[in-house]
């Protein structure tokens, strides 16, 4: 598993999202560069459509998308794309690249939203569910993953 590099994320608010709030709604985007291992991760209001909406990344589809969920109990929904639709690569293999780079992508998470973190430390034990989607069955699940406190970065 990678770790994370804070120095590699660059973290971008919008849409009337900031450091300290709103809990919700309050999403995260999170793109990469395969050239420089950089990280790009905006935090909003709603997911960041124009980030993911380039050629190259529709063709890919390795962006992570998440929400929180503050009903009765916190809950990060996390969503990879494994296959469907326009993609680039073999179900299995992007599968196993999704899980291989999870960690690092919660990293992430709770490293560019460390600020919020500390002011609502209930979030931090909010449980964490992976939705994986594919129109293949054994590919297309959601698994718990722990909360996000078993991914913070010090």
């Amino acid at each position: 598993m990678d770790h994370l590099n804070p120095d590699k994320l660059h973290v971008n608010f919008i849409d009337g999202a900031n450091a300290d709030g709103p809990v919700t709604p309050r999403t995260y985007t999170l793109t990469h560069s395969d050239m420089t291992g950089d990280l790009f991760l905006t935090i909003s209001q709603r997911f960041n459509f124009s980030q993911v909406s380039g050629f190259y990344t529709r063709l890919m589809r390795d962006e992570v998308l998440a929400k929180w969920d503050v009903n009765e109990q916190k809950t990060l929904h996390v969503h990879c794309h494994v296959s469907g639709g326009l993609v680039f690569g073999l179900p299995k293999w992007r599968d196993e690249i999704f899980r291989y780079h999870l960690p690092m992508v919660l990293e992430a998470f709770w490293y560019g939203d460390r600020v919020l973190f500390s002011l609502h430390p209930e979030l931090a034990t909010g449980k964490i569910i992976v939705h994986f989607h594919a129109r293949q069955k054994k590919f297309n699940k959601d698994e718990t993953w722990g909360v996000l406190e078993d991914y913070k970065v010090t």
